[in-house]
């Protein structure tokens, strides 16, 4: 299913890609780099600490946006809500639309039993 986006060239490259420390090696954040794309990923403790050892040929520290981190908890506490319905964990043997359908069924159930703590993306308040 595709919804419609603006007119002209599609957008291929996300702004930045966030990730966790098993991701951060000079080869993942050089690919990144190459193709203007923010790294938000944290910098492994060892690999710090060979940056500082090796002194002014170590290069500088990374760069790494907190506040974007932060972002990818919601990501992944969403998809795993997702999982928890049994209908969406299992899709083998399934069409891609049944499978989308499992998810926009998953999503009313959710948007049906009202706003939650724990939901990071439902934020309506309902009226009484």
């Amino acid at each position: 299913m595709r919804v419609r986006g603006p007119i002209g060239r599609p957008r291929t490259r996300p702004d930045a890609v966030a990730g966790d420390k098993a991701y951060s090696s000079c080869g993942n954040r050089s690919y990144l780099r190459k193709r203007h794309i923010k790294a938000v990923i944290p910098e492994k403790r060892d690999q710090a600490a060979n940056r500082k050892k090796k002194g002014r040929q170590g290069g500088r520290p990374v760069s790494h946006d907190t506040e974007l981190y932060k972002e990818r908890n919601t990501v992944e506490r969403l998809i795993n809500r997702l999982k928890a319905w049994r209908g969406i964990a299992t899709w083998y043997d399934k069409t891609p639309e049944s499978y989308l359908a499992g998810l926009h069924l998953r999503g009313a159930n959710d948007l049906d039993q009202g706003p939650h703590q724990d939901h990071p993306l439902i934020t309506t308040k309902y009226a009484p």
